[in-house]
């Protein structure tokens, strides 16, 4: 099955060249299930072993492909809703712990949890449509999808290139390196609320403290 998916993609980039990774990219950030982080990795190897493709390139049209495809997707679930997005979950099978999940990380971190879906295989596909859906600031919304999108298609690529001759086991692993960063994500996020509520708690408390002594002043 893995091979015939790179003999596949291989007849396309001879065919198409950058326009396969530009198509691939763009559907799988408009909210379709297609193998985008593959593609990258396989047009990174590419360029690595044949010379036909460019680094430079790849990374440049897989930037605009990604935010191009991820505001289709906003546009999509913007004007569709709720209703559109529990359509499209039934038709492609989408988990809906995956929904979920998507739900509570834009619900309580806003657009940054734009940057960090796109580092998630099944929230990088829903983030665009679902960030319309919850309606999220579009401003906001292209400014982190960007910044998402550059940092992880120069990340990819670059791991792609450099790591050529092992890029089987790099596929393997890169999964694995996914649930990392998710853990550092949300250890972060812990951290910084936990840090807020203390200093919260130590603002309400000296209120507290001006309260009680004002009476005695007087």
């Amino acid at each position: 099955m893995v091979e015939q998916l790179f003999d596949l993609l291989r007849q396309f980039f001879d065919q198409y060249g950058y326009w396969t990774l530009v198509v691939v990219l763009l559907l799988e950030n408009a909210g379709l299930p297609v193998p985008g982080e593959t593609t990258l990795l396989f047009a990174s190897f590419l360029a690595y072993s044949e010379r036909e493709l460019h680094l430079g390139y790849i990374i440049l049209f897989g930037i605009i492909a990604c935010t191009i495809g991820d505001n289709l997707g906003y546009i999509v679930g913007y004007r569709g809703g709720r209703p559109l997005l529990l359509r499209y979950q039934r038709f492609f099978h989408i988990r809906q712990r995956t929904i979920t999940r998507g739900e509570r990380l834009f619900d309580r971190y806003g657009a940054v949890g734009i940057f960090f879906a796109r580092f998630l295989f099944g929230l990088r596909i829903i983030a665009g449509p679902m960030a319309g859906v919850l309606r999220m600031p579009w401003k906001r919304f292209v400014l982190f999808n960007f910044l998402g999108a550059t940092v992880w298609v120069t990340t990819i690529a670059t791991l792609g290139y450099f790591f050529g001759s092992q890029w089987g086991r790099l596929v393997h692993y890169l999964k694995g390196a996914q649930l990392l960063l998710l853990a550092a994500f949300l250890l972060g996020v812990v951290t910084f609320l936990r840090r807020r509520s203390i200093r919260r708690a130590r603002r309400e408390r000296r209120r507290a403290g001006r309260v009680v002594s004002s009476p005695h002043s007087r």
